[in-house]
């Protein structure tokens, strides 16, 4: 087992099976030296553990937890490409979309959820760049949808 995929096994945490796509794309694309994720859902086991906006049915802690399954799910489909994430040279960027109520503003903690676990799992080569944005509705009403981008070693 490689050094990720070992650091997940410590925290009680796998790759899930990527998740099929919904329409017509793939789910993480090479160029160059990166893979570029689609958009991610916390998916488990095919379904969807909570669904609803954030400040609503769904509390903020709920969905920072969410946002973690989210990366699992964009490891998973970076993993398809490259086949060993121990390729990965840095995470570029984050891009989180935190389905919220109006008056919800704490979208930068919930995406959280995701760049804190890249951090604890990559180390310095974790630090990104990113994007946390509210939106009135994600696909199949899920809490929180999440893409990736990732720098793969020169030359792998």
């Amino acid at each position: 087992m490689n050094r990720i995929e070992s650091e997940l096994a410590e925290r009680g945490l796998a790759l899930p099976p990527v998740a099929a796509p919904a329409g017509a794309y793939v789910p993480a694309l090479r160029v160059g030296d990166q893979v570029l994720t689609s958009g991610q859902l916390p998916f488990v086991d095919g379904a969807l553990p909570k669904v609803g906006a954030v400040g609503g049915s769904v509390t903020a802690e709920e969905a920072y937890e969410l946002a973690g399954v989210c990366v699992l799910n964009a490891l998973a489909a970076v993993k398809s490409v490259i086949g060993d994430l121990d390729r990965i040279e840095r995470i570029v960027k984050v891009t989180g979309f935190v389905n919220s109520t109006p008056d919800f503003t704490g979208q930068p903690g919930v995406v959280n959820g995701a760049s804190e676990l890249l951090g604890e799992l990559f180390g310095e080569a974790g630090q990104h760049v990113r994007s946390a944005v509210g939106v009135v509705s994600l696909p199949k009403g899920t809490p929180v949808e999440l893409e990736l981008t990732v720098q793969v070693r020169a030359g792998e």
